[in-house]
């Protein structure tokens, strides 16, 4: 008897498209799969939110035009690749897995990250540290759970020098933190494509903050993968 990673409900051994088309187990109930939000439809080319005809300057929402338009940020992120709205269902599943330690929930995501990675070209996947009591609360970094779910050999690159938690700050107080990351692979790093992989992009600082610290120091094209969005 299998049962849904997301509500535990047994689940009945259905075909569906995704199971067809990615040749993969699935691992949640189709009204689980049915509240997930993906992103569809026209998006930014840099962060994946749905394009608004008032709130865009070609292919960019606002938000990523006025990064790119601060000198201190221009030309660090490439691209941001998100799956998911994060929607209440999905904000639910993101804080039984990061804060109540049910690790098992990375699995459902599996597939949808596998098939979104084959968009980016890489050389090295890093993901997002946590600090050393982050680590401490949670048993283990959700980022690299995923990849690790993923078979892909990740490298680490940065550390964190702050252990404020961002997620209760602003977005003011995000952009104008100074910098989160330090770079331990200076010479790994050099001239490569890297991809960051994490859960959520809220305003994007902390993915900026980690490409502008390996772009600084001698990386190539940075690029990055969450869940949400």
């Amino acid at each position: 008897m299998r049962r849904c990673l997301f509500c535990d409900e047994e689940m009945k051994d259905v075909l569906t498209w995704r199971s067809l088309l990615l040749k993969v187990e699935v691992k949640v109930c189709e009204e689980c799969e049915s509240r997930l939000e993906v992103i569809s439809g026209e998006t930014c080319s840099m962060c994946s939110r749905e394009l608004d005809e008032k709130f865009r300057v070609g292919d960019r929402c606002l938000d990523c035009v006025r990064w790119e338009k601060d000198e201190k940020w221009k030309g660090h992120l490439t691209q941001n690749i998100s799956l998911f709205h994060y929607n209440e269902h999905l904000k639910d599943i993101i804080a039984k897995y990061k804060y109540r330690g049910d690790y098992a929930l990375a699995e459902a995501f599996v597939p949808f990250l596998r098939e979104r990675m084959k968009e980016l070209k890489f050389d090295i996947v890093t993901v997002i540290p946590l600090s050393g009591e982050r680590l401490k609360e949670r048993g283990f970094n959700q980022a690299q759970a995923l990849t690790d779910l993923l078979g892909l050999e990740t490298m680490e690159l940065l550390t964190r020098l702050h252990t404020e938690k961002q997620s209760k700050k602003s977005r003011e107080e995000r952009i104008s933190l100074p910098q989160v990351f330090r770079v331990i692979e200076l010479d790994a790093i050099q001239n490569k494509s890297i991809v960051i992989v994490d859960d959520i992009y809220t305003t994007g600082s902390t993915l900026r903050h980690a490409a502008k610290a390996l772009k600084l120091a001698g990386a190539g094209d940075i690029s990055s993968i969450t869940l949400a969005r």
